[in-house]
């Protein structure tokens, strides 16, 4: 028997997996109270605003992947939220920016998260509002025992809030110091602000349906509109050094609605893989796994061996590369020839026994790829003393953050399934709006200043995002939900699971606790935007023999902490016997999987 940190869980009941336990025990519960697993994801995504607000927060955004037990055929929802209507490429250039902020208010889209979550619950939930909200507004109004990363990330940033953003020194700086690890915090304004939307919901009467548009509209109309447009208005210093105030006001709320679409998705080894569209960078994951394909190496699913290493790091950098070129919020993505097994050809030929260190987008349909200059040769470094190689976020005093996010994935007994990565609206991105107890996000630091792009800024359009949930498909019916945090790195980390468990038969919890790698030969999607060519970050657990074989093949090696990259979560059905089963990451000691 291989030894793993936890069990692969196994039941008919129910399963969860998320990045706290708290937040898969709430979800866990809405289950046993009959719940469906929409009903407790909705849970498990309000209790991950309180209990990892480092990592995500109201104020910013979550896709997500859901199939039913009534159409098993997997549906993005879309809380991703676009661009203000005053967010022009000519009022950051009249800023004199040449690249948007990584923090403060002027880098923040509008607000999708909450819209999606209770989309979601008036779709296809059952309980009411009050009941899913009753875990979150509990721990924000009690407390609860906080984890020590966020009272390090107040640290890195509270110069920052005690000289520049007062509103987050008064929650965050009590008494004059970052929260302690394991003390308990209430954030009791939060609270107060989940409570009144239930009110408002409430005052519709008794229809639950009624009751969940009332609080939609209370969000997007009402109260909470009102006080972000109000904090908008006021300038707070960026991480371009100077004051400035935010784009979104109540008319860019009142305007945004999460939205239901058709996912991206990749016909593979008998399996239907399910990612968001290509405003967001799922599709690389497709991309990679299509790439390996054709290189018709069985040795290249092997994510324990160098050869199988170089293979799966090269079929991810020519993926990103595409996505730089041709990805973003718009309707001439050449999404098909991308998908096509034609293309993963030609992209395959591509690989040799050398490790790449260029950024070498493809020509999809003979289209010529167009680069920002930001990541074109000779364009300079902007490389600073953050460190790349931890799966947790890793926050500058300034409040830029790399890596981020959060995950739960969950499945009933009746086949209902979910794989959700909220994120954005962290502690660090935005000054606390005093009358709401969160700040908004910086999403919109995924925008280039640049026109012409896939990815350029423009008012409505959505900022190519990072969050990458995955389902998949079999014979027609969702066998696996699965996803991570970790920015750049998500569909990085889930590429070997994936070839592990789908290809190799590893159970969830082993396919989680190998080894993890990256590469960061990549142009960055957070501020500054920047990639170190030829870099591979490997857990040192990796066997001495393969690194240096993939050093040998020219890859810069780069060691990490033999358990520190990667957060994923997972869980599964078989729809043949009905069993359930789930795994959870032991990385950063706080992600948890229960079920029964």
């Amino acid at each position: 028997m291989t030894f793993t940190t936890r069990p692969t869980l196994q039941g008919t009941f129910g399963m969860v997996s998320s990045t706290h336990w708290l937040a898969s025990q709430a979800a866990m519960g809405i289950l046993e109270r009959g719940g469906n697993a929409f009903d407790a994801a909705v849970t498990a995504g309000f209790v991950l605003h309180v209990v990892e607000p480092h990592l995500n927060g109201p104020g910013g955004e979550v896709p997500a992947i859901v199939a039913t037990a009534g159409d098993p055929r997997p549906k993005v929802l879309c809380g991703q939220g676009p661009a203000p209507a005053a967010a022009t490429i000519a009022h950051f250039r009249s800023l004199g920016m040449d690249l948007i902020p990584g923090a403060g208010p002027l880098a923040a889209a509008v607000p999708g998260a909450v819209d999606a979550w209770l989309l979601l619950l008036r779709e296809h939930g059952t309980l009411t509002l009050a009941e899913v909200l009753e875990p979150a507004i509990g721990y924000a109004g009690a407390g609860h025992p906080l984890l020590g990363r966020v009272g390090d990330t107040v640290a890195a940033v509270r110069s920052l809030f005690e000289e520049h953003w007062p509103t987050s020194a008064a929650l965050w700086l009590r008494g004059g110091r970052p929260p302690a690890a394991g003390e308990m915090f209430a954030n009791p304004v939060y609270a107060r602000t989940l409570s009144r939307l239930v009110e408002a919901g409430q005052a519709a009467g008794a229809d639950r349906e009624a009751q969940i548009e009332a609080a939609r509209r209370a969000w997007s109309t009402g109260f909470v509109a009102e006080a972000i447009e109000k904090f908008s208005r006021q300038p707070f210093r960026d991480s371009s050094g100077r004051p400035n105030a935010g784009l979104v006001t109540g008319d860019d709320l009142a305007a945004y609605s999460a939205t239901w679409e058709v996912p991206a998705t990749l016909d593979w080894h008998g399996y239907s893989v399910a990612k968001t569209g290509f405003w967001g960078q799922g599709p690389v994951l497709l991309q990679a796994l299509a790439t390996l394909d054709a290189l018709d190496d069985p040795g290249a699913y092997d994510a324990g061996t160098a050869a199988g290493v170089h293979a799966q790091a090269e079929a991810l950098k020519l993926a990103f590369a595409d996505r730089e070129a041709w990805y973003g919020d718009g309707t001439d993505v050449p999404a098909k020839a991308l998908l096509s097994r034609e293309y993963a050809r030609e992209r395959a030929a591509l690989i040799g026994d050398r490790a790449s260190a260029e950024l070498r987008p493809g020509c999809p349909d003979g289209a010529q790829p167009r680069l920002p200059a930001h990541v074109q040769p000779g364009a300079g470094s902007r490389v600073d003393s953050t460190d790349p190689t931890t799966g947790e976020p890793t926050v500058q005093s300034d409040g830029v953050t790399r890596g981020d996010t959060c995950h739960v994935d969950v499945v009933d007994r009746w086949g209902n399934m979910i794989s959700a990565t909220p994120s954005g609206g962290w502690l660090q991105s935005s000054p606390t709006i005093p009358e709401l107890g969160f700040p908004l996000g910086s999403r919109l630091q995924m925008f280039w200043l640049e026109e012409g792009l896939a990815s350029s800024l423009a008012p409505g359009r959505r900022p190519r995002t990072t969050l990458s949930p995955t389902m998949v498909h079999r014979d027609g019916e969702p066998v696996l939900a699965c996803g991570t945090p970790g920015g750049d790195q998500q569909d990085q980390w889930q590429l070997p699971f994936l070839l592990r468990h789908l290809v190799g038969g590893q159970p969830l919890q082993e396919a989680i606790d190998a080894p993890a790698w990256h590469t960061l030969s990549l142009p960055g999607s957070f501020y500054p935007r920047d990639m170190e060519p030829g870099v591979l970050v490997v857990e040192d657990r990796l066997d001495d023999d393969v690194l240096a074989t993939l050093r040998a093949y020219g890859h810069e090696v780069r060691r990490s902490d033999g358990w520190s990259l990667g957060r994923l979560c997972a869980v599964t059905r078989d729809p043949a016997t009905g069993v359930l089963a789930a795994g959870a990451n032991p990385r950063g000691m706080q992600g948890y999987a229960c079920g029964r």
